[in-house]
């Protein structure tokens, strides 16, 4: 008898070892997830501050012809095709403070080189100019307009296509880096809740209940019946 309560004390002793085991190991968890939450949270909040300040430094502001509308009717008038898609923010007059503002104006660039070049990409032009001031120029250097010192003259929409590229790579850039920014603040916010999560169940002694709330395979044992007196 005594041998049989010194295995079940040590039983309950393994079993208490081990939730303790898991209860450090959930509050280490929860400490783990916290700080990682806050790292995130801080550096997706400051990575959305300095591409904001730095639009801020360029000072742009939005041409009066940044309409939906507008630039649409612009795009009629140069001969672009119907099919092309335009801007659908208005950011007219509005200064280019935010990855969605700076996304946007790319877009009215695009389509601002566009009517400039005559509707041609910088891979449909060549890179010397003709004599007839066409914006499809040449690669041909006989077939070139030559400056006067007998050179051909580069191809000047084929220029403008390539500043208003670089241009624009870096507005969408900025879009990217504060959308980026904006996935790690929500990234933080979520490893916050589960380390508070984690926190919650291993403080609150979740694993020190004894009945499981799933079981597979197992039934409840049936209650023993008890014998009727037979008259």
């Amino acid at each position: 008898m005594h041998r049989l309560d010194d295995e079940r004390s040590s039983g309950r002793d393994e079993r208490n070892e081990m939730r303790k085991f898991f209860e450090i190991g959930g509050i280490l968890a929860a400490i783990v997830l916290i700080a990682f939450g806050i790292g995130a949270l801080v550096l997706g909040v400051n990575g959305r501050n300095t591409v904001r300040d730095s639009l801020k430094l360029e000072q742009i502001v939005g041409s009066d012809d940044m309409t939906p509308a507008l630039i649409a009717a612009d795009a009629r008038k140069a001969g672009l095709p119907a099919s092309l898609k335009t801007p659908t923010v208005d950011i007219a007059g509005k200064p280019i403070d935010s990855g969605d503002r700076a996304r946007a104006f790319a877009s009215y660039m695009r389509i601002h080189t566009l009517e400039a070049t005559g509707g041609l990409t910088y891979a449909q032009m060549g890179r010397f100019a003709t004599a007839d001031g066409a914006a499809k120029g040449t690669n041909d250097p006989a077939a070139a307009q030559k400056g006067p010192d007998g050179e051909p003259v580069a191809n000047g929409a084929r220029n403008i296509w390539v500043t208003a590229t670089a241009l624009t790579t870096a507005l969408n850039t900025s879009y990217m880096a504060e959308q980026t920014a904006l996935f790690g603040i929500v990234v933080g916010i979520a490893l916050l809740l589960s380390g508070f999560g984690f926190a919650i169940l291993a403080i609150g002694g979740a694993l020190r209940n004894a009945d499981r709330t799933v079981t597979f395979g197992k039934r409840d044992p049936k209650p023993a019946r008890t014998p009727v007196p037979v008259a």
